[in-house]
């Protein structure tokens, strides 16, 4: 089986930042890992990713703000988080993909405050 263990969200104002991390458990060769985000009410969407390559994807909405990374030993991707807007209010989810298979993790809260 595999299992992604998210960690890092929380409340933080506007202009703070936060740092959110996840894991990957269990046997599986990832080919890219990266962060989507749902607001209430919004369709869940990339947020950034990250390939085998190092080759990184992300929205225009968090481009210059937000850094992914990714360490391959530890199955793990970060995603760092300056300049928090209120509009970055979500429920952060991790995804991991395998040549045939798409992973979620359960989702973790970030809230910005004005």
């Amino acid at each position: 089986q595999v299992h992604l263990v998210e960690s890092g969200g929380g409340l933080v104002q506007a202009g703070g930042s936060l740092r959110l991390s996840c894991t990957t458990l269990g046997s599986i060769y990832i080919t890219a890992m990266g962060w989507y985000r749902q607001a209430p009410g919004k369709q869940r969407e990339l947020v950034a990713s990250v390939n085998n390559a190092g080759s990184t994807t992300y929205a225009d909405s968090v481009k210059g703000r937000f850094a992914i990374s990714r360490d391959n030993a530890k199955k793990t991707v970060y995603l760092q988080m300056n300049s928090l807007k209120p509009d970055d209010t979500a429920v952060y989810y991790c995804n991991s993909q395998s040549y045939t298979s798409n992973y979620w993790g359960q989702g973790t809260q970030v809230t910005v405050s004005s």
